[in-house]
């Protein structure tokens, strides 16, 4: 009940000014004048913990902490907690506020927090959404909003079913505002949608459900199309490219492997190499992929059969600080604003912030602060595949500067003394370069194993 109650006095919140989120709440958007970039934000793993509150008891101070002492709470959160709700209003507050026009706004999921199963519910995970989906829809009323489902949005947590659901219907209730008849109605069906982008109709929206190839779904397993969705997703593409579209892919769990821990897939392996292959074959129109659910800051180039870059991804960093007691790292709070070519829709640039938490903590204020702009930090281009990749060749090579500010980026800043090489760097650079099972194979053997027998 504590847990509900804590939900309640949120949504309460969720429409009002709150002190020392900077400046107050503006009147609603007024349509502005279409720019020559195009912009548009990203935002993902918000991780509400409606539990957190200051104590002097700091093994109380959040559930999602299980019991541990925080570290050093304060009023915008603490490393061992996910976030509180001043924290993510903070943010919301801060990209109202920014004075940057952007035409939409997407949003990769996990809402809920990192709690043992028993302290949740479906109810619970349904009022965890509801109450971020409030928040949005307060703050941003005229804005359009893409989301997805993440792991985290259902009860009990990575278990989203092939078929409808109370969740999938109750989040098609919820983003009614932002979604067309079409993408409810998938949705209902199998938590995924398309969508286009009003006004810009040759650009489309496809929020896929990856959770259903998630190692821990045991909903999935044995099944070769879960909910249909790869015959969903190849006929969508398929009619977005006679009708000349280009496309966005949106998602919670990323392919690839994760750049962290080596030869570890983020789903598993048979959907993976589907996913890739498809993504491979409709390389032309798909303009950009973003996911969420590794907390960190990572950039994936995907090449064709032959080696070719053609397709760039991007994982977004999360809005919760939250680390295990056994993690040394964690993320400083991170959101983004994508720049594309608003006439072929190409990516240009990316601008990161952040919120340096322990500086947030000890003044009592949330002070958001552009961390880098990708272009400028790298010396590349655009974000096009061919800039990327140039990038990450860069990256590959011996005591290479650029790659040392990539992996202090990678943990959005959170301790910039950290150091990455050997087994470590290798991981990362075939993070970013190898998406399949073979390619990775291959990356590894060249960048590690002929180093180090």
């Amino acid at each position: 009940m504590a847990l509900l109650r804590a939900l309640v006095c949120c949504l309460v919140a969720a429409g009002l000014g709150r002190p020392g989120l900077g400046m107050p709440l503006a009147p609603a958007e007024k349509p502005e004048p279409r720019p020559a970039t195009g912009q548009f934000w990203h935002v993902t793993d918000l991780h509400l913990d409606p539990t957190y509150h200051i104590t002097d008891d700091h093994t109380k101070v959040c559930a999602s902490s299980k019991g541990a002492n925080a570290s050093n709470p304060g009023p915008f959160g603490d490393v061992l907690c996910d976030s509180p709700y001043d924290l993510i209003l903070s943010a919301f507050d801060f990209i109202k506020n920014s004075g940057q026009e952007a035409s939409f706004m997407i949003w990769t999921g996990d809402s809920p927090p990192h709690v043992p199963v028993h302290e949740l519910s479906t109810e619970k995970v349904i009022n965890v959404i509801a109450n971020m989906t409030a928040t949005i829809q307060n703050l941003f009323p005229n804005r359009q909003v893409f989301p997805a489902l993440g792991n985290h949005d259902y009860w009990p947590q990575d278990q989203l079913p092939v078929v409808t659901s109370r969740v999938y219907n109750a989040v098609a209730d919820l983003w009614e505002p932002w979604l067309d008849e079409e993408a409810l109605h998938t949705l209902r069906k199998g938590g995924f949608y398309s969508q286009k982008v009003s006004p810009n109709l040759k650009l489309r929206i496809i929020s896929l459900n990856t959770n259903l190839y998630y190692g821990p779904n045991i909903m999935t397993l044995n099944k070769t199309d879960p909910a249909d969705q790869f015959e969903w997703l190849e006929n969508t593409l398929n009619i977005s490219q006679q009708n000349n579209e280009k496309v966005y892919i949106i998602a919670h769990i990323p392919v690839g492997y994760l750049p962290y821990s080596g030869g570890t897939m983020a789903m598993r392996e048979f959907y993976n190499e589907k996913l890739i292959e498809i993504f491979r074959k409709y390389g032309d129109i798909i303009a950009g992929q973003f996911y969420g659910h590794t907390h960190r800051d990572s950039i994936m180039v995907l090449s064709d059969t032959k080696g070719s870059p053609i397709n760039s991804l991007f994982v977004a960093p999360a809005v919760t600080p939250v680390k295990s007691v056994l993690q040394k790292q964690t993320n400083n709070p991170g959101i983004r604003l994508f720049q594309y070519d608003p006439h072929d829709y190409k990516l240009l640039d990316m601008l990161q912030y952040y919120l340096n938490l322990t500086d947030a903590n000890l003044k009592g204020e949330s002070n958001w602060e552009l961390e880098y702009v990708l272009t400028q930090t790298y010396n590349i281009e655009d974000l096009q595949p061919k800039s990327l990749y140039g990038l990450a060749k860069q990256f590959a090579t011996p005591g290479n500067e650029q790659f040392m500010k990539y992996y202090k980026y990678f943990f959005v800043s959170y301790d910039s003394s950290v150091i990455c090489d050997g087994k470590c760097k290798a991981y990362q650079i075939c993070a970013i370069l190898s998406l399949d099972h073979i390619s990775y194979k291959d990356c590894l053997r060249q960048h590690y194993i002929k180093h180090h027998p």
